[in-house]
């Protein structure tokens, strides 16, 4: 078996009308974990370069479980990619109960994290012992999967829905009152 480890982050969600969406950051660059044990960790810019470069497939799953598929990079209804913030992914949600479920606990806000599993590559961290403090960098990772989590090891990781119907609808209720405004 694979030394593969796991750490969570960011998550939203968008309705477009095709179907929903969630995205977010899986890793933040440059922000320490929380509730690793004996460490902390940074994930460094680059870290899945690599691994993002290759033909590989990524899933993305709820809880890291592989029973609950969301999306794949193969079936490309999952795009996952680096910038300059972190590891950035949206996932086409599939009409099944999970995802279903899941989508409304993110808009209620009972869901707020994502995670990643990985394996380091060969020479791909770092440690660093100061005092009673021990860091870790990760400098090179194999990516398995994005997953959707309440429970992140990174804080500022996100899963967000966006709702479009959100955002028009009530841009249409405002040019209704502006113009019922204008009439009186």
């Amino acid at each position: 078996m694979q030394n593969i480890e796991t750490r969570t982050c960011e998550l939203r969600t968008s309705n477009t009308g095709k179907g929903s969406t969630l995205f977010g950051y899986a890793a933040v660059f440059g922000v320490e974990s929380e509730g690793l044990p004996g460490f902390t960790e940074l994930v460094r810019p680059g870290a899945f370069s690599r691994t993002l470069q290759s033909s590989g497939d990524v899933l993305a799953l709820y809880q890291h479980d592989t029973r609950a598929v969301l999306g794949s990079t193969y079936a490309k209804t999952l795009k996952v990619q680096e910038d300059s913030k972190g590891l950035y992914y949206e996932v086409s949600m599939p009409d099944t109960t999970i995802a279903r479920d899941l989508l409304v606990s993110v808009e209620r806000g009972d869901i707020r994290g994502a995670s990643f599993s990985f394996e380091v590559a060969e020479d791909g961290d770092k440690w660093t012992v100061q005092g009673d403090k021990v860091l870790r960098e990760l400098l090179d990772l194999n990516l398995y999967d994005v997953t959707i989590t309440p429970t992140p090891a990174y804080s500022d990781t996100s899963v967000a829905r966006r709702a479009l119907e959100r955002i028009v609808k009530p841009t249409i209720r405002l040019a209704l009152a502006r113009r019922y405004m204008e009439t009186v």
